[in-house]
């Protein structure tokens, strides 16, 4: 399991999704200023990203502006790590559920692709986006494996895939003696919800961290990042309610538990959820999905809070 790095904002892993379509390209243009200057490091992507809100109904919009940006700052490249995904772009606008896919073919021209709009030779971490059971999943792995055999990306991962699935494919490539999946990405945060029950929005049927993730990713020694960690302003934002998933009784002892510590911080329920992901075992990578400067702010101030061993106990034991 990677340790947490030294920098605080190097915890913390931009996430760029609305990039270019929520969120125009000066506004993301100050949001990455911001965030490589304040040390952050780890910017994510993905080639799907974002097609629901674009006008064609494809994506590439976010890794588009990340170019953009990246070139009118010559050298930053050397800085900046960066994570993309693919498999998940609709190959027919008028159907989301069309996707690319993960077979050697669609992986190798969708890289292609993002690497083209990005601007860059290589990306630091590319991802599996979401399981694809129409190929087998060894062919997948291989396909990976050769990104970084041929140097178009140092590392690779899961994606909102199950944890039998990822097991199977790294016990395919480390066979083989090649490159394994070492990352998981899916849906985290503080709170929980209830057993068997999808959140409203989350469209991934193991979009869900779960403790099989975690056990598997603490065995084999995999880096683990939360996307969603605020559930969308939740924790602090009175018109945006916790979903009703998460109406349950663990969910009243968990936000007491959260206000307790915030009061004791002087800090918000977000970044407590923050702090408490980033400096969780094993290490959790949160993603902050903010589209606005003090949203970006508030997280990395999160990253330098003092979460003691007594009030992490706190939040571990409600």
């Amino acid at each position: 399991m990677s340790e947490i790095p030294a920098a605080p904002a190097e915890r913390l892993v931009l996430g760029t999704m609305v990039f270019g379509t929520l969120v125009d390209e000066p506004t993301s243009f100050a949001l990455l200023d911001r965030f490589v200057d304040a040390g952050g490091r780890w910017l994510d992507t993905a080639d799907c990203y974002s097609f629901w809100l674009s006008r064609t109904g494809h994506g590439g919009q976010s890794e588009a502006v990340l170019g953009r940006w990246l070139a009118a700052r010559p050298g930053l490249r050397d800085r900046v790590l960066i994570s993309t995904k693919f498999g998940a772009e609709p190959i027919d606008a008028t159907d989301p559920a069309s996707r690319t896919g993960l077979s050697r073919d669609a992986i190798r021209t969708q890289l292609g692709d993002s690497l083209r709009r990005l601007g860059t030779d290589h990306v630091d971490l590319a991802w599996a986006h979401v399981e694809d059971r129409a190929v087998p999943v060894e062919e997948t792995a291989d396909a990976m494996a050769e990104l970084v055999e041929d140097g178009t990306a140092v590392r690779v991962g899961a994606s909102n895939h199950p944890a039998w699935l990822v097991e199977r494919a790294r016990r395919h490539a480390i066979s083989q003696g090649r490159t394994p999946w070492t990352a998981l990405q899916h849906s985290f945060s503080y709170l929980h919800p209830r057993p068997f029950e999808l959140p409203a929005g989350q469209g991934h049927r193991f979009g869900m961290l779960t403790d099989e993730h975690l056990d598997l990713a603490v065995v084999e020694g995999l880096e683990t990042w939360a996307y969603t960690p605020l559930l969308s302003g939740a924790y602090d934002n009175p018109a945006k309610p916790v979903p009703d998933a998460y109406d349950h009784p663990g969910t009243t002892r968990r936000l007491a538990a959260l206000d307790k510590v915030a009061a004791e911080l002087g800090a918000t329920r977000g970044q407590v959820v923050l702090a408490w992901l980033a400096g969780t075992s094993p290490t959790i990578r949160p993603i902050l999905g903010g589209s606005k400067p003090d949203q970006l702010q508030a997280a990395l101030d999160a990253m330098t809070l003092d979460l003691t061993d007594e009030l992490r106990a706190v939040l571990d034991a409600a």
